[in-house]
Parts: C-alpha cells; structure tokens; sequence
C-alpha cells in the first residue's frame, strides 16, 4: 500500500515528507490507518540522536483505524478506532505485576527494529525505512502494529484530541493519579508546563480540593496554567522559586512532579518539599542533581522516577478519555493540530511556546 510519511533523513535538516510503501500485516500485526500522531519531545530527542545516513520514521502517539489485521489478531478488527501507545511483553514478571512500562523486553520491543523474518515493513524508493519506533512508527499515513500496544476506543472519541493519550498525557496524568495519588488539601509542585506537565495539573484539578503550583519559563504557559486551574504559576527568573513554593503551600509541597529532566530543577524540587512528600521524575534528562542527603533523611522525603504514568494503557487511556467525556480532563485546551505537511511549522509553534502539543494529521 502507498501512503506519504514524515521521513527524517539527517538529525540536522529538516523532515522531508515522503511516498512510502507499506507491507500488508504479517502474523500478530494490525494494519492502521493513521488519522493523527502527536509530536512528543522523545521523537525530537531520538531523532537528534539517530543515525544520519538513512531514511527514520519516528512517531510514538499515532490514533486512527483498524484497516486490517494479520493471523493470530484477536483483539480487534477492522473498523475499530484505536490509540496506539508503547510496547510490552505480556510475559515477564514486571508485566504480570501490572507494570508493563517496565517490561524487562520493553528496550527491545520499542526501540527500531525490523521484524523476525527480515521482512521491511516500510519502504521508501525499494528501500528500507528505519521505523518501529515503539512498536508503530505513526508519523505515516499507514502503520504496522501490535495486540500488545493497540486500544480500541469508543467509536465518538475524537482521534487528533486522543493521540497524545498514548504517551504524553497518561505520563502527566499517571504519575498523579497513580503514583502521587493526592489528597483533598494537598498542594502539587509541577515543574515544567509542557504537555506532561499540563496532563498532570489537569489529572490533579480532577481530584476535588488539590492545590497545584506551576513553575514554568513561558508567560504564555504560566497563563494558560491559570486559566486551567492552576493556583499559582511562578517564573523562576522572579527568584528563588524554593523560597516561594514553601511560603505558597505553608511549609512545603506535600507532591511535586518534575517534567523536565533538568538536574537542577529536580533539586530544586526536592528541597521544596515538605516533611514526608514524594517528588516523581518523568524528564529523562542527564546529569546529577543537586541533592542535601541530610534533608532526605531527616524530613523523610521520597524521590522516585516514573515512566508512561505507571499505567496499563488498556484500561488508563479509556479511564482518561471518560474523564475527558465528563469534562474533567480538558485537554482539547493543550492541542493544536497541523496538516501532516505542515511539520516544519508545528515544530516551529512548539520552540516558541506558541503550542503546547501539536498534533498532526492525515
């Protein structure tokens, strides 16, 4: 089958937009027509990092539908519109746990990689594209998945609103919902407000009573947080951001969520903590932060990392689109979507904080 895709060809120009083939599913593959995929700073990092001398499709939050399957498909079938999210094995000892996220084949099943058989899934001009990127590479009109990483959703969800479920959002709103779980009264720290960071004030405003405080460059975002719900949105270039979180929250954050990878942010959030309070981290960033080890100790603080929210795809991304349904998860305020063509400008909007989480769509 012929369809067009994003391809990125050299980590250092921009993404080309392509005529692909695509191979029918295989055993065990579901083939999806792709409506929308959402762009997610792990595309951008991983094509940063790829090789330069051969054709990459990227894409990780692709929504669409069923178009067909392969033997051995039981779960869906055509026609169902789905959400595509990350892989897992189903079989290890983290996956029975209700873990999959951390699948001991997780490296493996979600990083690129051509099938059992040898077989390309994409081509471009007869030959090979680097794709299967978590398990769909959906930056493409077409994608080839799996069981393990395909949702079907309610037939009235809005596909281009759904994609970032599969990633970004169920990461912001996971790490609160299942990790930090907190309590009316509570006050939440979240630094960092992307499209993570805004899944995580939205999942906390659904909790009746919860305080949020974002810390945040963009003034734009500041404001689009308070107009959210957020109860405070501060800019660390007014000062020490430590200083005012403790007074704003009477002594310290009792939850803190940091999105942004940067190891002094993540110290900063640390020491802004109250006695007792838990910071989860989901930037994977590099470096060491900046951490008193007395003050773990003696105020009994918790640091943990947290990927894809902790979740079960299958039963949280349904769980946050109901939410999303009752009008408690707004996250129709967080999108903007883009012609597929149109990448260079989405990507654009993004650096510049014009947008929180462009999507783009076929």
């Amino acid at each position: 089958m012929r369809t067009t895709a994003v391809l990125s060809r050299d980590p250092k120009a921009d993404f080309s937009i392509e005529p692909v083939e695509i191979d029918e599913p295989r055993s065990g593959e579901i083939l999806v027509r792709i409506t929308a995929a959402g762009i997610c700073h792990t595309d951008l990092a991983t094509r940063r990092a790829g090789a330069a001398d051969r054709p990459v499709l990227l894409g990780h939050e692709g929504a669409g539908l069923v178009e067909a399957v392969g033997p051995e498909v039981r779960t869906v079938r055509p026609g169902d519109p789905v959400v595509l999210t990350f892989r897992h094995c189903g079989a290890c000892a983290n996956c029975a746990a209700d873990r999959p996220a951390y699948c001991l084949r997780s490296v493996a099943l979600n990083q690129f990689g051509r099938r059992g058989h040898d077989t390309p899934r994409l081509t471009v001009d007869g030959a090979p594209i680097l794709d299967g990127f978590f398990g769909q590479s959906s930056f493409a009109g077409y994608a080839l998945t799996t069981q393990d990483n395909t949702i079907v959703v309610d037939p009235a969800v809005d596909l281009a609103l759904a994609a970032p479920f599969g990633c970004g959002f169920q990461t912001g709103a996971g790490a609160v919902l299942n990790v930090l779980r907190p309590e009316p009264g509570a006050w939440l720290a979240v630094y960092g407000a992307g499209a993570v960071g805004m899944a995580a004030l939205l999942a906390a405003r659904s909790i009746a009573g919860v305080h949020v405080a974002v810390v945040e460059t963009s003034a734009a975002r500041r404001e689009l947080a308070l107009e959210l719900g957020a109860d405070a949105a501060l800019d660390p270039a007014d000062g020490d951001t430590v200083a005012r979180i403790r007074e704003l929250t009477g002594g310290g954050a009792t939850h803190a969520l940091d999105t942004t990878g940067i190891p002094a942010v993540l110290g900063e959030a640390v020491a802004a903590l109250g006695i007792g309070a838990t910071v989860v981290a989901v930037g994977l960033g590099l470096g060491t932060p900046p951490i008193d080890v007395s003050d773990i100790v003696l105020r009994g603080k918790t640091i943990r990392g947290c990927l894809e929210g902790d979740s079960v795809p299958a039963t949280f991304v349904p769980q946050l689109l109901d939410l999303h349904a009752e009008g408690r998860f707004p996250v129709e305020r967080l999108i903007t979507r883009y012609p597929h063509t149109d990448i260079a400008t989405a990507l654009a909007d993004q650096r510049a904080g014009r947008v929180v989480k462009p999507v783009l769509t076929w």
